[in-house]
């Protein structure tokens, strides 16, 4: 028998860069929170100063193995993001997102909880049409080196979709796009992160292709509240639903805006652009505007200058 009211709400890759702000946001909306991480990608720093909340909980484990707790809502974040991460363990990747949803998808099953899972723009592959819309199936590549996280997110939302036609199941889809902000991993390959820190130290920026590629840059406090949006969205909408910033920005528009923001003598330096690397990223956010009223409000600039701040204190600069 429940005894409290308070909503309990498991957040798995809870100690992640995505994870530890809605641990903390959930928190902040008077949730009882089990953050649920095996430190693969994700650090304790995210979360240490939420160890004091008697109503947070912090447990190491491997989603691809099962869970046995009491919840009543479920967010399935548990996956690394980055490529350097996803690839140095491609294998272990795949399970992560297939073996990691059945176990999850049993465990809301059991348990008759909502479940929420975060998938990714990946799952659209080198896009043919701009921007994505969620009926696009998407141009995925299943043999390359991204395939273990392009496809293994794919299948992942496959399970969840299933479980929904075959069990009945309250599942919530959401595919992010490029998001940013303080608790990124410094060395996670990822641009806004690679830039800031290149040029906090004086090295060089690193440009992969001629930096005419497009990204679209989200920031973290923005998803976050479309997250909660999309989990306290009605039953009868399951997404997949796009969550992301329209605004799109070329690579080399990013990176000078971030050494404009810094300072200092770094310099742009270009690289071959690694493989089945995407040509653009814009999301069409259109359904989650008409469904809950979902879009960014912070700009680009604004959001850099957060992040950077974080990356200062990080460096001890």
């Amino acid at each position: 028998m429940k005894i409290s009211n308070r909503k309990r709400v498991m957040v798995t890759g809870g100690a992640g860069f995505l994870g530890s702000h809605l641990c903390e946001r959930l928190l902040n909306e008077g949730c009882d929170v089990l953050c649920v991480d095996n430190f693969y990608s994700g650090t304790k720093d995210n979360v240490t100063h939420l160890l004091s909340n008697p109503n947070f909980e912090l447990m190491r484990h491997d989603v691809t193995f099962p869970l046995y707790v009491e919840v009543d809502e479920i967010y399935n974040l548990a996956c690394p993001a980055s490529p350097i991460h996803y690839q140095r363990d491609p294998v272990q990747t795949t399970k992560t997102s297939v073996h990691g949803a059945i176990n999850m998808l049993g465990l809301a099953k059991r348990t008759k909880a909502r479940i929420f899972q975060a998938s990714t723009s990946e799952v659209y592959g080198d896009p043919e049409v701009h921007p994505q819309r969620e009926s696009y199936w998407g141009r995925v590549n299943p043999i390359g080196i991204r395939s273990c996280y392009d496809e293994g997110k794919r299948c992942a939302e496959t399970l969840f979709f299933d479980y929904n036609r075959q069990h009945s199941l309250d599942i919530k889809v959401v595919r992010i796009f490029n998001t940013y902000g303080p608790r990124m991993h410094p060395n996670d390959g990822r641009v806004v992160s690679n830039f800031i820190v290149q040029a906090l130290r004086g090295d060089d920026i690193t440009i992969y292709g001629d930096g005419q590629q497009t990204r679209s840059f989200c920031y973290v406090d923005d998803l976050i509240e479309g997250f909660v949006r999309m989990m306290a969205s009605p039953p009868n909408f399951t997404g997949p639903v796009n969550m992301g910033n329209p605004g799109e920005f070329t690579i080399q528009e990013l990176a000078e805006s971030i050494l404009s923001m810094v300072g200092g003598s770094s310099k742009l330096v270009y690289e071959p652009l690694p493989g089945d690397d995407p040509k653009q990223r814009q999301p069409d956010i259109s359904l989650a505007r008409e469904q809950f009223g979902w879009e960014p409000k912070i700009p680009l600039r604004q959001g850099l200058e957060k992040t950077i701040a974080y990356f200062q204190k990080f460096l001890g600069q």
